[in-house]
């Protein structure tokens, strides 16, 4: 575990209170001000799943976020479920309920560590990006969403053609007293693969139904980065992807699918 950035004190994203988790203003999304923002829901049933059921033996390898119903600001719960729990596989699920109405869920596929096999695989290079301690912060308070985090751009922006990389940083507490993991940490942050590679060049207009994170290891520093390597769509059905990184290399990536939205529509 560790701190936020010095400094910084901000709202947490959730208060608990009992078994019950109250989303604070700042959990708000941009497509409604009345319900939560996707990444916030993400992180909290990957921080409710490893905190319930994580092994420093086993490696939070995949975590897989359906997301069907806009959740309000209302109290909510997670509950999990243990699919499997074998030698060398964990198979968590998890919900997210209001009322006993369920807004999202999660499945989570844990590994065990063990050592790599003999021999070369061919892996893409690392990224040659400056560290973030090198960039400076970005004008624009638009850029970290009123902030919601705190971002160093590398190259691109949200919306502009080709090549796009930004470091991103989380600066509050997802649930107030509770200090972010690496996991909690990047598990938060990795619906920003959605509007990252979705955006256009007239904003961004779709909306994700999901999210997937694959990590081969954890976060070792408190910035992720985001590469964009793909976006396609058809029919108002999109794709998106990001390789994620820290700053001693690449750590998985964040694949989401989308669909053609307007502020105000709903699922």
């Amino acid at each position: 575990m560790w701190n936020l950035p010095p400094g910084m004190s901000n709202e947490p994203f959730f208060s608990r209170s009992g078994d019950r988790f109250i989303p604070n203003p700042i959990s708000r999304g941009p497509w409604d001000q009345t319900s939560l923002h996707g990444r916030v829901v993400i992180g909290l049933l990957g921080a409710e799943i490893e905190r319930r059921h994580g092994d420093p033996d086993f490696m939070p390898a995949r975590l897989t976020v359906d997301m069907y119903r806009l959740p309000d600001l209302s109290p909510a719960e997670v509950v999990t479920r243990v699919v499997r729990e074998g030698r060398r596989i964990k198979v968590i699920d998890a919900e997210y309920l209001i009322d006993g109405k369920s807004m999202a869920r999660a499945t989570c596929q844990m590994l065990r560590r063990t050592r790599n096999p003999d021999g070369t695989v061919w892996s893409p290079p690392p990224w040659d990006a400056p560290s973030p301690g090198d960039i400076a912060p970005p004008t624009d308070p638009r850029s970290a969403l009123g902030g919601m985090w705190e971002i160093r751009p590398i190259s691109g922006a949200m919306g502009t053609l080709g090549p796009r990389r930004v470091w991103m940083r989380e600066v509050r507490e997802l649930v107030g007293g509770d200090l972010l993991t690496p996991f909690a940490e990047v598990a938060v942050g990795c619906d920003f693969a959605s509007p990252f590679a979705n955006a256009g060049d007239r904003g961004l207009a779709y909306i994700n139904s999901d999210v997937t994170l694959y990590l081969h290891r954890l976060p070792v520093t408190r910035w992720v980065g985001y590469e964009v390597v793909n976006h396609q769509a058809t029919d108002g059905v999109a794709i998106g992807e990001c390789v994620l990184h820290d700053e001693q290399g690449p750590i998985g990536t964040a694949t989401v699918t989308a669909l053609a939205q307007t502020r105000g529509m709903t699922g």
